[in-house]
């Protein structure tokens, strides 16, 4: 009897073992297998991560020594600047990542493609420029504060010379990482040693933009001797295709880029500039979040588009959508001790502000996830473009009344979630309509 009691019990652990030796097997099969995506997404999430820490790490300094209102003066020009950024940007990159992922062995076609946006976003860059200066003259903020506009205007440069859906597109953002983490840390002592006082702001907006532009110019430079590609100024005539192309992901980073920067142009056109520094603290919180669950679309993107499977697009929703969740319990949990120890007392009204903030997190995983995996691998980008009118048109439809009626940041941030929650809505009419899942 006690044989076979001992028998059954080596069998038993025989058994456990070996189904832990299989799982292990499994993982690691699974890893190796995914190397790059793991290693794409590292790099990705890495770099959104340095740029977000870079900005919360310098915060509690900067808004003590620039104060509410001269710091929200600077977040003011920046979205300024994000509208013409959009511009410049014009949707080339989902285009240009699909195609450089589909000729990522042939050194012409990938030539012809940075070639290609690099010229297209000049000639933007140039009607960009314009427009600006026409602003510059005529809108008293601006006017009064020239310098600090001026040196953000300059970051379009920086949109134009450094390609990061490349690097995404042949699975090599550590390079990316890499050049904006070194840029950052030379920055940091010039902040510190320059930024005494109110008085300093422009000092602090040469400084960072010049981090960003430098960072650009040693992109190029590292395409150029590594990656061999060779620069050539493309003819407007031919760029048409790259324009029709880019058109839909325009329409739609525009719309997108209008609502989201016009939160803070309605809050410092209306409010004031503290209230903008408020906001900023609020969107800062969320932002950390939102880069380590997002760039998860951004990473598995170049592997899903090869092989779409409706069952692995799934499963990818239902993960997401759990995530998005679990960051908003984390935010209203812990938000409040993390904005008193960033920006003390002072900014505690910004605690509401980020609760309310924190569903765009899930918005942006799952609408982000219709995009990448479904409404992108079946080309219909029309999709995309409807659904950011969607967002926009909601948005302004709840914004403009709850400012009119309620005279309160709190109706700009609650209509910008709700526009976002109107997109995930749009998108599954659209997909169950289609039958496109």
């Amino acid at each position: 009897m006690k044989c076979k009691i001992t028998d059954c019990n080596f069998k038993f652990h025989y058994l456990i073992n070996k189904m832990k030796k299989s799982t292990y097997n499994n993982i690691k099969s699974k890893v190796t297998n995914n190397t790059k995506v793991i290693e794409n997404y590292f790099f990705m999430t890495a770099l959104q991560i340095i740029n977000s820490l870079f900005g919360i790490l310098i915060y509690p300094y900067l808004i003590r020594v620039l104060g509410a209102e001269s710091y929200g003066l600077y977040v003011f020009a920046l979205s300024v600047t994000s509208y013409f950024i959009g511009f410049v940007s014009f949707g080339f990159s989902f285009p240009a990542l699909k195609a450089i992922v589909e000729n990522r062995d042939n050194q012409e076609a990938k030539n012809d493609i940075v070639s290609s946006v690099l010229s297209a976003k000049s000639y933007l860059a140039l009607i960009s420029a314009v427009i600006f200066s026409v602003l510059i003259f005529t809108i008293p903020i601006m006017r009064e504060n020239w310098i600090i506009f001026g040196v953000c205007f300059t970051q379009i440069i920086a949109e134009i010379l450094f390609p990061v859906w490349y690097y995404q597109g042949v699975q090599k953002m550590r390079i990316v990482t890499y050049i904006q983490l070194g840029f950052r840390v030379i920055s940091l002592p010039f902040i510190f040693l320059f930024i005494k006082s109110s008085a300093d702001c422009w000092i602090y907006v040469i400084i960072t933009s010049l981090s960003i532009i430098s960072g650009g110019v040693l992109s190029m430079i590292f395409l150029s001797k590594n990656e061999k590609i060779k620069f050539r100024f493309i003819s407007i005539h031919s760029l048409r295709g790259y324009f029709r192309d880019g058109l839909p992901f325009f329409w739609s980073s525009a719309t997108g880029t209008i609502k989201q920067e016009s939160v803070t142009i309605i809050i410092g056109t209306f409010f004031g500039m503290r209230d903008v520094a408020l906001y900023d603290l609020a969107n800062k919180i969320i932002v950390l979040p939102r880069i380590l669950t997002t760039s998860i679309n951004g990473a598995l993107f170049p592997k899903i588009i090869k092989n779409v499977q409706n069952a692995v697009v799934k499963k990818v929703l239902r993960y997401e959508t759990l995530i998005g969740l679990a960051v908003i319990a984390g935010i209203a949990i812990f938000g409040r001790w993390i904005i008193l120890i960033l920006g003390g007392t002072a900014m505690l009204d910004s605690y509401p502000l980020a609760i309310i903030l924190s569903v765009t997190v899930l918005v942006w995983l799952v609408v982000g996830s219709y995009i990448s995996f479904i409404f992108v691998p079946g080309n219909r980008y029309y999709f995309v473009t409807q659904n950011q009118f969607v967002a926009f048109g909601t948005f302004f439809l709840f914004c403009i009344p709850g400012v009119m009626i309620f005279h309160s940041i709190l109706a700009v941030v609650i209509a910008l979630t709700l526009s976002g929650l109107c997109e995930i809505a749009f998108c599954n009419y659209i997909i169950k309509k289609h039958k496109l899942l």
